[in-house]
């Protein structure tokens, strides 16, 4: 699977084009497994932390994949197709050996589709006149929610969600039909690479596997907590994160505005930070970044030492859009 491009023009002109009109998106670097047969449902559900028994068919479930230590192993989205049928995206193809080491039971399927099909995502308040402009009818899907959709001849599949904070859809296309559909959709979306996704994204204070998840953590630290659904079920790692939702967690996950580096002797009585993004906003014309903070100092407003010699303000997320309200607004 080839590497996402880093930047088409520049990380800055396709930030702001995403937040002010259309951005677009390869996120086909995802893993992306089905998992069917009568034991679906029943093995998704001992795999990971949401109940799936309201998930009915055409929507989109996001969910916490945990060790048996509780910590999180990986986030990702379940989609039911039908009672029996389901796909499980994740962000590394790799996922597919840590699924597949817990579908040994009869009754479930489990194959590997990654490469079979790219995932391109439209993202931004302009995103459902762009895709209806190229489906000839209003895209029609609730958020996370999905349907099936023809765009020019090819068939894909439409679903109501993203990365970005904005009003988006992900698009899932045959392989050999992407670069069609990129061209079509690029007509009216600005291209747009990976180093702008990840600055929407931090702005808007999602998690990255290869930084937030990059040292063991649990759902109670990271504000995931909504994610772990108990009510009498079983799933790898329910022992453990029972026993940490009656704990305050050490660390949480914050947002942080750095400010510069100052005298030693100013950070010596402050409680320290670790950053695990950190990112120029175009937005804010301001650096932001994400990390952990002693669960005292994860109040907004505190100040903290990000490193050696820099301080830190907590700040709380999403920096961008705080009611979270316009990736859900109606179309």
């Amino acid at each position: 699977m080839a590497q996402p491009v880093a930047v088409y023009t520049d990380a800055a002109t396709e930030h702001l084009a995403t937040r002010r009109a259309c951005g677009l998106f390869d996120f086909s670097f995802m893993g992306h497994f089905e998992v069917a047969g009568a034991g679906a449902r029943a093995f998704l559900d001992r795999l990971q932390t949401r109940s799936l028994a309201g998930l009915s068919r055409g929507r989109i479930a996001y969910t916490l994949l945990l060790r048996a230590d509780g910590s999180v192993f990986i986030d990702a989205t379940v989609w039911c197709l039908a009672p029996d049928r389901y796909w499980l995206f994740t962000g590394r193809p790799s996922d597919f050996t840590f699924v597949a080491a817990a579908a040994g039971e009869a009754g479930v399927v489990l194959e590997d589709l990654t490469g079979a099909n790219a995932v391109l995502a439209l993202q931004g308040s302009d995103s459902a006149r762009v895709l209806e402009r190229h489906l000839g009818a209003p895209p029609g899907t609730a958020y996370f929610g999905f349907r099936p959709a023809v765009l020019g001849s090819v068939p894909v599949i439409i679903g109501r969600l993203g990365y970005s904070g904005e009003l988006g859809y992900e698009l899932i296309v045959p392989v050999d039909a992407a670069p069609e559909v990129w061209r079509r959709l690029a007509l009216d979306a600005r291209e747009c690479g990976f180093e702008a996704a990840n600055s929407l994204r931090m702005e808007s204070g999602y998690i990255l596997f290869t930084n937030e998840l990059a040292r063991p953590v649990t759902p109670f630290e990271l504000g995931l907590e909504r994610l772990v659904e108990f009510d009498g079920r079983t799933f790898e790692g329910r022992h453990a994160a029972y026993a940490q939702r009656w704990r305050e967690p050490e660390l949480r996950l914050v947002g942080l505005e750095p400010l510069g580096r100052r005298d030693r002797s100013v950070l010596a009585g402050l409680a320290c930070a670790a950053v695990t993004s950190r990112v120029w906003s175009p937005t804010f014309a301001r650096e932001l970044a994400l990390g952990f903070a002693p669960a005292e100092a994860a109040v907004p407003g505190t100040l903290v030492s990000i490193s050696d010699a820099e301080i830190g303000r907590v700040c709380r997320l999403p920096f961008y859009d705080p009611a979270r309200a316009l990736p859900r607004r109606r179309v």
